[in-house]
């Protein structure tokens, strides 16, 4: 393959995730909420494939690090704001239009923090909610809220969890890390069996399933963050 071709490979999964999230934002505005989520969705595969590729090629670059922050701002940033605010968040006015501009300002902030202070932590951890998990968790609880009649007097607890996330992607809250999950040392039957689970799970309840995960994961950095501080008290 050409030296020049191997650095194009990964740049093209992240153009392709910006393109996703700008589909996604004009699916939006069409009040088409569910296509949104999915291009988001699809979005958020392409990001994780153009880092992989670039590690398995050998052909990380800062540029490339630099294109993929830019695309995540508008994948995982802009494209889940538009879609809260189109959804919920304008039934609140200036208030609405506030949040969604939050959620993206602290996106962006969690961004550049990552981009300046990776490599002065271990790697098994994020310092703050990542933008990708907080789009999609975003993206999930909007689509709940419009999907089952049961959430339709709640818009507000919508508003308080788009409002958190915003403020957990800039916080020091460690989540971990799956990036550096060694497979070769993994027991292969297990993970197959709980991949087929899962994927189980996906194909019958997908939106459920899929919400369960992602809040579960936010929700696992908040309790080690209290119960750690906890523990410190108590030493205290």
């Amino acid at each position: 393959m050409n030296f020049k071709l191997i650095y194009i490979l990964p740049n093209l999964f992240t153009a392709a995730s910006i393109f996703l999230g700008i589909i996604s934002i004009i699916a939006s505005i069409n009040q088409h909420f569910d296509k949104a989520l999915i291009y988001i969705i699809l979005s958020l595969i392409c990001d994780g494939l153009d880092g992989r590729v670039a590690r398995a090629t050998n052909s990380t670059s800062k540029f490339g690090i630099e294109f993929d922050s830019l695309a995540d701002l508008i994948a995982f940033g802009v494209a889940p704001a538009i879609l809260f605010y189109m959804s919920i968040g304008y039934e609140y006015g200036k208030f609405g239009s506030l949040v969604a501009g939050l959620f993206v300002v602290f996106g962006a902030i969690r961004l550049a923090r990552f981009n300046v202070t990776t490599g002065t932590y271990e790697p098994s951890v994020f310092i703050g909610l990542p933008i990708p998990t907080a789009a999609v968790v975003s993206a999930l609880w909007v689509s709940a809220y419009l999907y089952y009649d049961i959430f339709k007097d709640y818009s507000l607890l919508i508003l308080g969890i788009q409002i958190l996330l915003a403020f957990l992607m800039v916080s020091n809250i460690r989540y971990p890390s799956f990036k550096k999950i060694d497979l070769k040392r993994a027991n292969v039957l297990k993970v197959l069996i709980a991949l087929v689970v899962l994927f189980s799970m996906f194909y019958l309840y997908f939106l459920e399933s899929t919400l369960i995960l992602a809040s579960s994961y936010v929700l696992y950095g908040l309790l080690r963050s209290v119960y750690t501080l906890t523990k410190t008290f108590k030493k205290d």
